[in-house]
């Protein structure tokens, strides 16, 4: 029948076009995918059977001068995967119940974290656990139910012999953190590498780093390993050996042991530092490997603040030990002279004020080697006022006081040279005599670290050229020649033996080697006044200074002085040996 045929006609019709669409359709497919794309999708399942694996570089080790071992590797073991092999909750779970099962607490959602803040490409291997040991390995790879998508992988963990003896010097390494990512420069940074956080650590990262190496992977559908397609070697960072002698340092440490404070032994010849103290201290080692937020929360708000290295970033009133620098500045300014004397009675009186002597009954006709000697305040008040306050901030400034000392670590202080227009801006308060008068026994508004007030005297010791205080000898600079003249400085070496010959601090003196140097007791607002001396050694041809503070010890005669005695004699009667580059 016509009707019927027509019919069937325009239903082939219609099934001949569908299949010829359909057919147009897989051709347009084939041409998107295969010509257009093509390039891309081969990348991609090329990608699906490439896996690389990221080698760390050794950190570069560091040691004393005498090749004392203080930061090392330590080889340890991390679990491994990809992306591609975790992506599902499924799998996160059985990996979490595995590890918590051997004393790994992992949820999934630790996994999660970890996996996000590592992954850039689903086929670079990350890892999931750091710092495993060999038996914590071989039990984890032993258990039959050991997720075969993981494997264990050697790698090194950062250990530090000495501990909380040079913590605050060396610092620490930790994992590199999200905004560290985002702030690296180069960009050869990653998810779970281990960068320098504080101290040496830090300031030659760059140096200590390395490079690290990478292996390149085919393998099968179920990730099994066909061959290696490309390797890239790993470099160790370099090695750095410092100036610090871990004998003075460990001296140090204990001289302080139970006091809050710092001390600092530097050569006044080159600026090298032989020990850097600061107490109390800490341990580095568990940072390096990693602490809890509750362990970190528990170290960072300890009132003690043992993490602060108080011998470059503490920051205290310099007290009579800035008197050494005040009678320099009035010989070389002409208002004082070797044979000028003032009279103290115990006290100087202005109209508005009276300021006291630290010896109530005064110390009668004195000059600047008497004045030094017994540390008398009146002689000071009177060459301050006669210096004036701009003379006073010009010395310092020749010293490069209110200034970083440029020693290579992080976080140093620059302490303060407050004058009028800090007082006018700080305070909206004119500068008065008064200010001048504390500013010249080392009081007021003036502030030094511990690093700083050695430098002065350390000039002072070595005939007038300022060092730059150094750790590591590529950080070594040329000292600069200070405007003085070596009569004016004899004068105030002879004060400063005479300090300890027959003065103040003449418990310096006690350890069988000559010391010239200068007590201090700085009025401190939250308690006991703190305690400080400056000296160097041997007297007549000076090769160390040392610098101490003890934070509430009352007086700089009894607790402080002997400290640097103790340790200058240390040095002296333990050679510092050879090998200390330019610190020898």
């Amino acid at each position: 029948m016509p009707e019927i045929r027509d019919l069937l006609d325009d239903r082939l019709k219609i099934m001949l076009g569908g299949i010829f669409l359909s057919l147009a359709v897989l051709a347009g497919g084939l041409y998107f995918f295969q010509i257009l794309h093509g390039d891309k999708y081969v990348r991609l399942a090329y990608n699906n059977r490439l896996r690389l694996i990221r080698v760390s570089a050794p950190r570069g080790e560091i040691f004393d001068r005498h090749g004392v071992p203080l930061a090392v590797n330590e080889t340890t073991f991390s679990i491994m995967g990809y992306p591609l092999d975790l992506d599902t909750e499924k799998k996160l779970e059985r990996v979490s119940l595995v590890l918590t099962r051997h004393g790994i607490p992992m949820t999934v959602e630790d996994l999660e974290k970890t996996i996000r803040r590592q992954r850039w490409a689903p086929y670079r291997v990350i890892r999931l656990v750091p710092n495993l040991t060999m038996p914590q390995m071989a039990e984890l790879v032993a258990d039959p139910e050991f997720p075969r998508e993981l494997f264990p992988f050697p790698v090194w963990r950062r250990t530090y012999p000495a501990g909380a003896l040079v913590s605050n010097v060396l610092g620490y390494v930790g994992e590199i953190s999200e905004e560290e990512l985002r702030a690296s420069a180069e960009g050869d940074y990653f998810g779970g590498d281990l960068i320098g956080k504080v101290g040496i650590e830090r300031f030659y990262e760059s140096e200590l780093r390395g490079a690290a190496g990478e292996e390149a992977l085919e393998v099968d559908a179920r990730g099994r390993k066909v061959r290696t397609l490309d390797t890239r070697s790993v470099m160790k960072g370099s090695d750095l050996k410092l100036t610090l002698d871990m004998g003075v340092q460990k001296r140090a440490v204990e001289l302080l042991t139970g006091q809050k404070g710092a001390l600092v032994v530097m050569d006044v010849r080159t600026g090298a530092v032989l020990a850097l103290a600061s107490s109390p201290t800490y341990d580095n080692n568990p940072l390096a490997w990693g602490v809890s937020g509750r362990e970190w929360r528990d170290m960072t708000q300890d009132p003690a603040r043992p993490m602060l290295d108080r011998s470059i970033a503490g920051v205290y009133p310099p007290a009579s030990t800035f008197k050494a620098l005040v009678a320099l500045a009035g010989l070389e300014e002409g208002v004082v002279a070797p044979s000028t004397t003032f009279f103290c009675g115990g006290a100087l009186r202005l109209p508005s004020r009276t300021f006291r002597c630290w010896r109530r009954g005064g110390h009668g006709r004195v000059n600047v080697l008497s004045a030094l000697q017994y540390s008398c305040d009146v002689y000071f008040y009177q060459t301050g006022l006669k210096l004036g306050i701009d003379l006073l901030m010009k010395w310092c400034r020749e010293f490069r006081l209110g200034e970083p000392t440029g020693i290579d670590l992080p976080g140093e202080a620059s302490g303060t040279i407050a004058g009028p227009e800090w007082k006018k801006r700080r305070f909206r308060e004119n500068w008065y005599p008064g200010d001048t008068i504390n500013y010249s026994i080392g009081q007021g508004y003036l502030l030094l670290t511990p690093l700083q007030i050695a430098r002065v005297y350390a000039a002072i010791a070595n005939g007038g050229r300022l060092v730059h205080p150094f750790l590591c000898d590529r950080a070594y600079r040329e000292p600069i020649g200070l405007p003085v003249g070596r009569d004016k400085l004899a004068t105030v070496q002879k004060g400063l033996e005479y300090v300890v010959r027959k003065g103040t601090g003449a418990r310096a003196g006690q350890f069988g080697v000559t010391i010239a140097g200068k007590t201090g007791t700085a009025q401190n607002a939250h308690g006991d006044d703190h305690a400080l001396f400056a000296g160097y050694a041997p007297a007549d041809d000076p090769r160390f200074v040392a610098v101490a503070v003890v934070e509430a010890g009352k007086h700089g005669s009894s607790v402080a002085s002997p400290i640097v005695g103790e340790i200058l004699a240390h040095i002296l009667s333990h050679p510092t040996g050879e090998g200390g580059g330019r610190g020898d």
